[in-house]
């Protein structure tokens, strides 16, 4: 019988998503309003039935581990669990994962009790809904002691990504690494033959998406290999030695690992059909249920937007903007392409007192605040009256005193305080 170990693969320091990793690891980044990155490939592997998971990180793993507890706890009689592997020094190993693969290496001994026959391995900073019971079925099928998943792609995207050339019985012929833009790659395209029905004819190339299913021997074989890295290295070697199955997925797939991405992935949850569906009761995505109550809103017009539970929105404007939990906006505020992380808790009465006598806005969005193309973290404060993305002024791209500007778009970081009248 099967068993399977699913491993999420949760990066290093997230250096492309911060500041939004300034304070908390990558997977723990909040998405759509009431998630977190993590809770996507968490729910792939519950809705397909894979419920021993493990969780590999390293950096500011704190607010993970707190979200961790919270939100995945299984029945005795399931068997499942997600438990989260920070590095750690050992008698054999003392410094931090150096790669994909060298954070699964470092690992095998806490994965080898339970006797897996197979290694479920997923990115833990992509946006997609699959399945994954049908690639295992089509991993045991091909005889393959390796498949990996791919999506078709557009040259620009391509260039950052591992480009597979497949054969006619869905094999890998070989595996080309991140070729960049400028290199010919014209026999990597798929043929027509192979591409899934009704697919985009504008996407002919076949990038792995980084999730891979390996049988337990090739595991333990790969692992004695002096390298660190799945895409990079560990795959490259293994389609020359022998036959790799692929599983073409020809469904939304988006890697958010960018400031861009992230953001352009939030404000698509708005679209009245959107690629990425949060409405499928069939496969849920999951998360901590915080028991909040429902969002008020008073004499306020949207259009768009997504409420998370608990807000308090009163005579604002908002348009096509994710507005997250526990979020309070003030009297005449208006937002547009705005992602909206909320707050942590609620301020009571004696806290905000004390925020007026320290001339401190209190968290949230204060009344008359114009705010466009941003990203605010959570326990921000917004004074009242601030003007945020909206005046033509040069905004070059880096760190000041009260925001950071990334890929074009102004990022609020957490707990930071932004006074009345501030003009970004």
């Amino acid at each position: 019988m099967a068993e399977i170990l699913s491993i999420v693969l949760g990066g290093g320091k997230g250096t492309r998503l911060f500041p939004l990793t300034k304070e908390r690891s990558k997977p723990a980044v909040p998405f759509g309003g009431k998630y977190r990155i993590v809770d996507i490939p968490i729910s792939n592997c519950i809705n397909s039935g894979f419920k021993k998971i493990y969780i590999l990180t390293q950096f500011n793993s704190a607010s993970l581990h707190l979200h961790i507890s919270r939100s995945y706890n299984f029945d005795q009689f399931s068997k499942g669990f997600v438990e989260i592997l920070a590095a750690e020094q050992t008698p054999a190993h003392s410094g931090w994962y150096e790669g994909t693969a060298d954070a699964v290496r470092k690992n095998l001994i806490h994965f080898r009790p339970h006797n897996p026959t197979h290694y479920l391995i997923v990115s833990g900073d992509q946006l997609y809904r699959m399945d994954l019971t049908k690639m295992f079925m089509q991993h045991l099928e091909s005889g393959s002691r390796l498949t990996v998943a791919g999506t078709l792609v557009p040259r620009e995207s391509a260039s950052a990504l591992g480009i597979i050339k497949i054969k006619a019985d869905s094999s890998i012929d070989s595996f080309l690494e991140k070729p960049g833009p400028t290199k010919n790659i014209d026999e990597f395209q798929i043929p027509a033959t192979l591409r899934p029905r009704g697919s985009d004819s504008s996407k002919p190339y076949l990038a792995s998406m980084g999730i891979y299913i390996f049988d337990a021997s090739l595991i333990e074989e790969v692992m004695q290999m002096d390298a660190n890295d799945f895409g990079k290295e560990i795959i490259p070697s293994v389609v020359v030695k022998e036959k790799v199955n692929t599983f073409v997925f020809d469904g939304y797939w988006e890697d958010i690992g960018t400031i861009r991405s992230f953001y352009e992935a939030n404000i698509e949850l708005t679209d009245i059909n959107p690629k990425f569906n949060f409405y499928d009761e069939h496969m849920p995505i999951y998360t901590h249920a915080r028991n909040l109550p429902a969002s008020k809103l008073n004499y306020c017009t949207l259009n768009q937007v997504l409420a998370s539970d608990g807000c308090i929105i009163t005579n604002a404007s908002i348009t096509r903007s994710i507005v997250g939990i526990r979020t309070i906006i003030e009297s005449g505020a208006s937002l547009d392409g705005v992602v909206c992380m909320g707050a942590d808790y609620y301020e009571t009465d004696a806290e905000k007192a004390e925020n007026s006598k320290k001339h401190i806005p209190n968290i949230g969005i204060g009344g008359g605040s114009i705010i466009r193309r941003s990203i605010i973290d959570k326990n921000a404060r917004i004074g009242a009256n601030c003007r945020i993305g909206i005046d033509p002024l040069q905004r070059v791209e880096g760190e000041y005193s009260t925001h950071y500007i990334v890929d074009g778009i102004i990022v609020i970081p957490k707990n930071k305080v932004i006074p009345d009248g501030t003009v970004i």
